[in-house]
């Protein structure tokens, strides 16, 4: 199972770059309950994306066993994923979105569980580096409880960076805002100039290990 992070560690990275979660929750910091609603996001957002995985792995097992080939459909899925990651990064390349966000000053926790959960569905159908993990994770063909492990990991280290949120609030208090927009504008400008080229390298090794299934029969990995 350590062998499969060599492949899921900058799949992970790229993942984590997008600064849409960490611009939210520097958002609940600005409410009444900083830290129990920005913790209340990042629960959310963690939550709803471990069941989408879940949701999707089962979604692609039964399409492989639909065509009763699982080796050549996770190639085939490889390289539509691949391509997809290719041709956002190209898109990302030449713009930038800014992410808009209404205010609600009477945020509570509940209602941030939620908005969290709302976050990442939104987000599922872009989330392409996640795409890809499920498609390495599936790939290797472990046992159930081995994948929902290896899923859940995935996830739990997806969510740690984020709890500098949290942290930050709860030791500085009102101190830690100049601290967080700091921070976020960082990963806005960072996420700017690495998520195309880290998309593009990403989709450029998908597409290739597919190629070189095809040719050869053997993957890269």
């Amino acid at each position: 199972m350590i062998e499969i992070w060599k492949t899921l560690a900058p799949i992970l990275f790229a993942d984590i770059i997008n600064p849409v979660l960490f611009a939210f929750m520097v958002y609940a910091v600005s409410t009444r309950r900083p830290v129990l609603n920005s913790i209340a996001i990042l629960v959310g957002h963690t939550l709803a994306y471990f069941c989408a995985g879940i949701m999707l792995a089962l979604g692609l097992e039964r399409v492989i066993h639909r065509l009763e080939n699982p080796q050549h459909i996770d190639f085939y899925i490889g390289l539509v994923i691949g391509v997809l990651l290719l041709w956002v990064g190209l898109l990302l390349c030449r713009k930038s979105e800014k992410t808009e966000r209404k205010e609600n000053a009477a945020l509570t926790p509940f209602k941030a569980l939620g908005l969290g959960a709302v976050v990442n569905f939104v987000g599922i159908p872009f989330a392409l580096p996640y795409f890809a993990a499920l498609d390495q994770i599936l790939k290797v063909n472990f046992a159930v409880t081995e994948t929902l492990l290896l899923l859940l990991c995935y996830n739990i280290l997806y969510a740690l960076p984020f709890t500098i949120v949290p942290i930050l609030v709860a030791i500085l208090g009102a101190r830690s805002q100049p601290i967080l927009q700091s921070i976020n504008a960082f990963l806005e400008r960072v996420s700017a100039v690495l998520m195309p080229m880290l998309l593009i390298l990403l989709g450029g090794t998908l597409v290739a290990d597919a190629v070189n299934y095809f040719v050869t029969g053997k993957g890269l990995f």
